[in-house]
């Protein structure tokens, strides 16, 4: 991690499971992280739990679904920081409904919080590594095991739909900079069932969380927050493209 000390990440979605530990490891690692979340109150109580590295994280408001307000985050790191070293897209989010009793409101909220939000941000970076003459900037896009499959529960299928554009996103995006910013990578990582309040979040069902995760082991956060650091931490010649992982025990 030597490469990346004292430079800048950004992580999107920080408020709580994974982004929160992205931030906690990477400021841990002498990394600055900028980190955005819609809740104002969490992303305070994330910055003061980090007492003296606090002042390695800046954190910012923003709805990823709003154009502006990414571009004013944007701004705000280039202005305080300058260029954005380390990219991570972590946010995103499903809704518990099927393609049949779905709402359009639903899915383009699913579109632009898990696809646009996320080129928009890259797009971004991208940027602001060209300007800076940046040769060894990093991409990672949390994504799901629903971008290599279809799942079987029916309120996945248009989040699965989403996931599986981010698997095309990330091989276009390799492609494109391998031809303006060649020293610059990309990867996706692809969880399976992580232990977060991803799924009491959909319409704000905890039973039905704590009913799967009775079943099973599953992944916690600080397994995907490690093969993060793993990315990383690999030679600068190494392009590590998709990481799929899911917990010993899951059958699906």
């Amino acid at each position: 991690m030597e490469r990346y000390q004292g430079r800048v990440a950004v992580v999107t979605g920080v408020s709580s499971g994974i982004g929160e530990g992205l931030v906690r490891a990477l400021v841990a690692a002498g990394i600055r992280v900028a980190g955005c979340a819609r809740n104002a109150d969490k992303l305070q109580t994330l910055k003061e739990s980090l007492g003296p590295d606090s002042e390695h994280f800046l954190p910012v408001t923003c709805d990823l679904t709003e154009e502006q307000q990414v571009r004013n985050f944007f701004e705000r790191v280039l202005a305080e920081w300058g260029a954005v070293d380390i990219l991570i897209n972590n946010a995103g989010l499903a809704f518990n409904s099927s393609l049949l009793d779905g709402t359009v409101e639903e899915w383009r909220t699913m579109l632009d919080t898990n696809i646009v939000a996320l080129c928009l941000c890259t797009q971004l970076t991208v940027e602001s590594m060209k300007e800076s003459n940046i040769s060894d900037g990093y991409i990672i896009h949390i994504n799901s095991e629903s971008g290599h499959m279809h799942p079987v529960p029916s309120k996945f299928h248009f989040y699965s739909a989403t996931k599986h554009a981010v698997r095309a996103l990330t091989e276009t995006m390799r492609l494109e900079l391998a031809k303006t910013l060649p020293g610059c990578r990309i990867s996706s990582v692809s969880p399976g069932l992580v232990e977060t309040q991803f799924l009491a979040k959909m319409a704000g069902r905890p039973a039905e969380q704590l009913k799967v995760f009775s079943r099973m082991k599953a992944l916690e956060v600080e397994d995907v927050v490690q093969t993060v650091l793993h990315l990383l931490r690999t030679p600068a010649h190494v392009q590590v493209h998709d990481v799929l992982m899911r917990p010993a025990g899951q059958t699906s």
